[in-house]
């Protein structure tokens, strides 16, 4: 499943940030931080890309039987 592209509740766009959130997490920094740093504040948007689960992936490691 794709990232979507605006906040479900309160429709500000927050696919813009995914990729960098990625590295972010990857780095392992603190995700605090990261939001700080990107200005988003509401918790719903918070909620977005914590919540996301790249399930492309997932399928993608599936073997097709």
């Amino acid at each position: 499943m794709i990232i979507p592209v605006r906040c479900f509740s309160c429709n500000n766009p927050i696919s813009r940030h995914y990729l960098k959130y990625l590295e972010h997490v990857e780095e392992g920094k603190p995700i605090r931080e990261f939001f700080d740093e990107k200005k988003i504040k509401k918790y719903c948007c918070r909620r977005m890309l914590l919540t996301h689960v790249d399930t492309y992936k997932i399928i993608k490691k599936s073997p097709i039987k």
